[in-house]
């Protein structure tokens, strides 16, 4: 029994313990970088968030590796003509249960006249055998009783027999077939509260849409809003500029750094280039997938140390500006401001 804790335990603390490795990995592990990182020399950070019905689609960044969107679903690949793949095999039909399975009743009746007709057959014919041993006068009382309980033998099975036809009967006309001509699948789930998944809800109509100058804008003053608020440490600040699924990243990884005692910074920031990818729009919702390369100072800094001491400056430089690039996607609703909803390397 302890062996069994012991090791129910160990498991309970991996399940555990796998979201938070999992998000370290993503990040490139190391102490700094955020989500600004993407040249330095410990590792650039995951790409996470949310890009609508194209969230899992390959666009020449790297895939989104967190996100609130659900996968669609697998498909098998389609055998090209003339291959030699083998074929899927198919599952054994299920076998038709008998009619005896089908009518238990009828199948009670029939053993009990069975067990009835032999056991009058076992039994009848050993009283008769006894009785011929017997003197004369008694054989000629035996038969008659004989004949007496092979009538009422008779006579039973053929009430059981009536009584069973007359119940199969009955079930047959009271139990029809029932009738599923005109019901569809959906008619089916229609009335119902419970929501049939499908991946078409992923894959809703797209619209490729143009980005406007004053749009490009936004991006840039997004960039530096956002890297401004990621290097004062301010959720708040980055609720205004971020949906809330990146705002749980950033808030994620923003404790990390607490706990650890470390800062990372991102100032001067100046947008080099941007490109733009994709844009399209889904319902009432605009996205804006754009490609953005910036130079800055970005470095990390320990809390525990003084400027000067070794240890201090943990990663970058405070002087010398460093170049990243990564792909953001923003967001808008019915033409409202936009929001960073991903970042990919």
């Amino acid at each position: 029994m302890n062996t069994t804790k012991v090791i129910a335990a160990i498991i309970v603390i991996s399940l555990i313990g796998v979201p938070t490795v999992s998000f370290a990995r993503a990040r490139g592990g190391g102490y700094g970088g955020g989500y600004s990182s993407g040249s330095r020399g410990f590792g650039a950070p995951g790409s996470m968030g949310s890009r609508g019905s194209r969230t899992y689609d390959q666009n020449g960044a790297k895939p989104i590796e967190q996100s609130v969107t659900p996968k669609p679903p697998a498909t098998a690949p389609q055998s090209a003509p003339g291959s030699t793949t083998a074929p899927t095999v198919q599952p054994a039909p299920a076998m038709q249960p008998s009619f005896m399975q089908r009518n238990p009743l009828l199948a009670g009746l029939a053993a009990g006249i069975a067990g009835s007709y032999i056991g009058n057959m076992l039994f009848g014919a050993t009283n008769s055998s006894a009785r011929t041993t017997d003197a004369g006068e008694h054989v000629g009382e035996t038969d008659q009783t004989a004949g007496a309980f092979n009538s009422t033998g008779i006579l039973l099975i053929l009430m059981l027999l009536g009584a069973g036809a007359f119940y199969y009967f009955l079930r047959v006309r009271r139990s029809p077939t029932p009738d599923f001509s005109g019901i569809t699948r959906s008619s089916a789930f229609s009335s119902t509260l419970v929501a049939e998944p499908s991946a078409t809800t992923l894959r809703t109509a797209a619209i490729d849409t143009e980005v406007t100058s004053a749009d490009k804008t936004a991006f840039q003053q997004l960039l530096i809003d956002i890297q401004t608020a990621w290097s004062k440490q301010n959720l708040a600040g980055l609720r205004r500029f971020v949906t809330p699924e990146m705002l749980a990243y950033f808030s994620t990884a923003l404790a990390e750094q607490t706990s650890l005692d470390i800062a990372n910074h991102v100032e001067d920031v100046v947008l080099l280039r941007a490109d733009v990818r994709e844009t399209w729009t889904e319902d009432a919702t605009q996205f804006a997938t754009i490609g953005l390369h910036w130079s800055a100072r970005d470095y990390t800094l320990s809390l525990t140390k003084q400027r000067g001491e070794p240890g201090y400056l943990i990663e970058g430089s405070e002087e010398t500006p460093t170049e990243s690039g990564e792909v953001w996607t923003f967001m808008r609703y019915q033409n409202g401001k936009w929001l960073l909803s991903a970042i990919q390397q």
